[in-house]
């Protein structure tokens, strides 16, 4: 039986990658049902930074001001429930959402984001958003010239001081145990000043999510300011999998022009693909998927009126 909920585009997931795309979708008069499960990887974040005209805003203001603008098209329906369940049947999606409704569509675009897996450190999860993260290019800048840790090991901590080198240069490596870092790397980082700390970490010492100072577990204590880490995200959602989607080494989902992925109808956007994590790209993904949605559309609807 034909689902009676029938739009043409679904789009899973609404942070900027899936709002911008709801928006340009909205506006071409596509009929738009964005779901959101309101569980945003930036949850602890207090600023979005590099959004040009934004810079510095809150990323649940953005959200609503967006959903503003959304609001009045009539063309756009929002859902704020997690899409649980997901499949492509004759040339259609179909979606069931926490609380039993569905709904199904000609197109569908997965902008679900990544989770990030943060240090198993005591004060960890108070400092993220304040004084720990993940994004230089996001937060470098309240960072500069500070004391800085890098929490991870091997080439990750290597690549995440390489990065942060532009911003400080008090910088120190704290890898909680064997740095895993090849002869070459601690040369490099030795040349630069870059200390390397492989001693077990107790906690980051914080006050109000505000970093102290890191304490290992010989009772030595190391001052810092700030620290970025570099540890695996993971995709927040399994529905790009159970839709058949590719991945690439890194665990993105391959994309081809306009975020189409190999199942046909189907596009993703944000940090799904695992490239370049900012939220002005997310957007800029969304809105280029959304593109690509429109002309699909449009080239088979022409062809059905020819």
């Amino acid at each position: 039986m034909r689902n009676e909920n029938i739009f043409d585009v679904i789009i899973v997931g609404g942070g900027p990658a899936g709002l911008s795309a709801a928006l340009v979708l909205g506006r071409a008069c596509r009929k738009v049902l964005v779901c959101d499960s309101n569980q945003p990887r930036n949850w602890a974040s207090k600023q979005v930074h590099g959004f040009i005209g934004v810079d510095g805003i809150n990323p649940r203001e953005l959200v609503r001001k967006t959903r503003d603008q959304l609001v009045r098209l009539d063309t756009v329906t929002i859902w704020d429930n997690e899409v649980v369940n997901g499949h492509r049947w004759q040339n259609e999606f179909e979606i069931m959402t926490k609380d039993g409704r569905s709904a199904a569509s000609r197109k569908m675009l997965l902008a679900t984001g990544v989770t990030d897996e943060l240090p198993p450190i005591a004060g960890a999860q108070a400092c993220f958003g304040k004084s720990l993260f993940q994004c230089p290019s996001c937060d470098g800048w309240e960072a500069r010239g500070k004391p800085i840790a890098i929490y991870g090991r091997g080439a990750p901590s290597y690549t995440m001081a390489r990065a942060l080198f532009g911003w400080s240069r008090d910088l120190v490596i704290c890898t909680d145990g064997p740095s895993g870092l090849m002869h070459k790397q601690r040369e490099t980082l030795d040349r630069h000043g870059i200390l390397v700390r492989e001693e077990p970490i107790e906690q980051f010492e914080e006050e109000g999510g505000n970093l102290r100072s890191i304490q290992f577990r010989n009772g030595e204590k190391l001052e810092r300011s700030f620290i970025f880490f570099n540890l695996p995200s993971k995709q927040k959602s399994a529905l790009a999998e159970g839709l058949g989607c590719e991945f690439t080494e890194e665990l993105g989902v391959k994309t081809g022009r306009y975020e189409s992925t190999n199942v046909p109808g189907l596009y993703v956007a944000g940090n799904l693909i695992k490239d370049v994590h900012l939220a002005i790209v997310a957007a800029a993904e969304g809105a280029r998927a959304a593109l690509g949605i429109n002309k699909a559309l449009a080239k088979e609807d022409f062809a059905v009126m020819e």
